[in-house]
């Protein structure tokens, strides 16, 4: 591995961010493995993961002088949404501004599932913009629009073993973060045929955050629970946490998007894409080795 060198031996240049992640991490490696060349945009160069054939270079979505470099004359771009934050959406379009600017020939946008101005989710509407200025920006674009990370139910229990919010009965589809990343990795090894595409990435069922607990007591041999809340009685049990409100409001919404029903959609674009089924929760958990 190597820092700003271009190495590989194809015409085709192939930028992937967010690699010292779980999902741009996990994208990687998987083009690694193909033979893939690839540059790795990270604020970080000493958390890049050492992969064969890799460029590592060091930048921010924000920092457009070290992007443009990194981005110039990339056939495919991989662009993991930037980490939560109050200015996450100057960070997207400061990204795309860059991307224009290097003449990008693709560009895959993690986005999140349901993602539109009304959504509930309140981070979900900052995708729907993300969206649209990527449109507007002329770039040929395939949007993945992930659903919750399967991976993180085992975070939805507090110390007690119960799962809080006000979701009341609703559900969703939660998806496998191997599945994203191995439909995002189909999308960038042909992106010309996902051109202008937008793809539901969903597991194989919806679950209710009943169905979430049981599954989780079985992996972890302890007993958790469900405990529906209302939405005043969930701010009030966050509120010790210090967070600023625009995240109360997002952590928040995650359940009461759940209780709209606008996270139930199940999507066959995992199957379509990688080839095989979706990967049920249950799955996730035994591999993620949580008991204890």
């Amino acid at each position: 591995m190597t820092e700003q060198t271009q190495s590989g031996g194809t015409d085709v240049k192939t930028v992937v961010t967010g690699a010292t992640g779980r999902l741009g991490g996990r994208v990687a490696a998987r083009l690694a493995a193909a033979g893939v060349p690839q540059t790795l945009v990270v604020r970080d160069p000493a958390r890049a993961p050492d992969l064969p054939e890799c460029t590592v270079v060091r930048g921010g979505f924000a920092d457009r002088e070290a992007l443009f470099p990194a981005l110039d004359g990339a056939d495919r771009v991989l662009m993991v949404s930037a980490s939560e934050s109050a200015d996450r959406l100057d960070q997207h379009r400061s990204f795309v501004d860059a991307a224009v600017k290097a003449g990008v020939g693709h560009l895959v946008y993690t986005s999140f599932l349901g993602a539109a101005p009304d959504a509930t989710f309140t981070l979900a509407r900052d995708h729907w913009v993300t969206e649209r200025y990527i449109r507007d920006s002329g770039l040929p674009y395939t949007f993945l629009r992930d659903g919750l990370y399967a991976d993180f139910m085992p975070g939805l229990a507090g110390e007690d073993g119960v799962i809080r919010g006000p979701a009341g009965e609703g559900r969703a589809a939660v998806v496998a973060q191997d599945d994203i990343a191995d439909a995002a990795v189909a999308v960038l090894l042909d992106a010309a045929a996902h051109n202008g595409a937008t793809y539901d990435l969903t597991g194989p069922e919806a679950l209710s955050l009943e169905e979430v607990a049981a599954l989780l007591s079985t992996a972890t041999g302890r007993r958790v629970t469900y405990r529906p809340e209302t939405v005043e009685e969930a701010y009030r049990s966050r509120a010790g946490y210090g967070a600023p409100d625009w995240q109360l409001d997002a952590w928040v919404s995650t359940y009461t998007a759940i209780a709209a029903g606008e996270l139930a959609t199940v999507s066959d674009a995992v199957p379509r894409l990688t080839g095989r089924p979706a990967t049920p929760l249950a799955e996730v958990l035994r591999r993620a080795d949580i008991g204890g």
